[in-house]
């Protein structure tokens, strides 16, 4: 009988928009096309349509969870945590330092657990002070107590040695793919949607939350004086202040369009068909949207913080962080530059190498695996 991997961490997939959750549906596709291990990923009934299905051979489930910020990641976790005590599971993978919480309970039933830290979550505006503590507390119980350590970047591996003298995590980065072609109809009829034309507008993806910084890049937008269309793709999971804020700002401001949230066929053509992406983000992991943009050669802007320079890009792609003037200066700059080829940058962000090097991490808990 196979050996099964439990994943607990993720809102869902496919398809539900952000970097964890990007992460796992590329990564856990890739290890079954590889292996033969089953794989559950547990996901949060508030955003996916299925109470059980399966992608790609990979089985999905979800479990309740309230949809409320700041206790969906933390009360899911235990739900998924204590489930994985009837579940057959040989290892449980955890993803992101809420979810982190649990890993000690995991322990105590018996599990064997990796641990992948996606970033520092609590430094996102968005969190209040008992929130970043307790995100703080998931991050330390995780990184003591975890099995196996993955880390995204260096910029992590650091964090963990520096606050927590762990010295032995794996170092596996996120990936991208290669692009699917296109047909010229299926380009025609999305970029219709929003009367858009191809390599004639800017691009940012990610969710209406304060520490992607798309305010900054609406103001920079203003002050710029372009003329081609700001594209925002994305949403808020859960209506804030400040998302509220932001789309009135982006409904008030010509020339900026709203998708929403978009996937698949979709999510490819406007980010294919864009002349620029930009990411002003304040707080990232290894960013993915990034490593996506640059699989569709895309010129692209990004904020001077540790990882988005880990990427290794140019000095002058990026902006000083928060400076609008700064940004506003770098798409005008870069908004009509040719296509970039990125096959150098990209190499190591393989997600069959991803795929090779995490099943090697469990191999490491169970010498079958692998």
């Amino acid at each position: 009988m196979p050996k099964k991997i439990t994943v607990l961490g993720t809102r869902g997939i496919p398809d539900v928009l952000g970097g964890v959750e990007t992460h796992c549906q590329n990564l856990y596709p890739a290890i079954r096309q590889q292996y033969d291990v089953e794989i559950c990923v547990i996901a949060r009934s508030p955003y996916v349509p299925y109470r059980r299905s399966s992608y790609k051979n990979v089985e999905t489930l979800a479990l309740w969870a309230p949809k409320k910020r700041s206790f969906e990641a933390i009360v899911h976790s235990v739900i998924a945590a204590l489930r994985t005590f009837v579940d057959r599971s040989d290892i449980v993978h955890v993803h992101a330092i809420g979810p982190g919480l649990v890993v000690p309970l995991l322990r105590l039933l018996g599990k064997r657990v990796v641990f992948t830290h996606h970033g520092p979550d609590y430094e996102r505006q968005k969190w209040g002070r008992m929130a970043k503590k307790i995100l703080m507390l998931g991050e330390k119980v995780a990184v003591k107590y975890a099995n196996e350590v993955i880390v995204i970047s260096e910029v992590i591996n650091q964090l963990i040695q520096q606050k927590y003298h762990r010295y032995d995590a794996h170092l596996v980065y996120n990936g991208a793919n290669v692009p699917a072609p296109l047909a010229d109809e299926t380009i025609d009829r999305i970029l219709g949607r929003y009367a858009l034309q191809p390599g004639h507008y800017i691009v940012m993806v990610g969710r209406f939350v304060e520490e992607k910084g798309m305010h900054d890049a609406i103001a920079a937008y203003q002050q710029s004086g372009l003329t081609l269309p700001l594209v925002l793709v994305g949403d808020a999971d859960h209506d804030t202040e400040y998302s509220i804020h932001l789309k009135q700002l982006a409904f008030q401001t010509p020339g900026v369009v709203m998708t929403g949230f978009l996937k698949g066929e979709a999510l490819q053509v406007i980010f294919s068909q864009a002349s620029l992406f930009v990411m002003p983000s304040y707080h990232e992991g290894l960013p993915i949207a990034l490593l996506e943009a640059m699989s569709f050669s895309l010129p692209v802007v990004v904020s001077d913080i540790l990882p988005n320079l880990e990427v290794g890009l140019p000095a002058e792609t990026s902006f000083k962080l928060g400076d609008v003037a700064d940004l506003a200066d770098k798409m005008t700059r870069w908004a009509n530059s040719p296509r970039i080829d990125y096959g150098d940058f990209l190499q190591r962000y393989n997600w069959d190498e991803i795929a090779r090097k995490t099943v090697s991490i469990y191999h490491r808990l169970d010498k079958t695996i692998g």
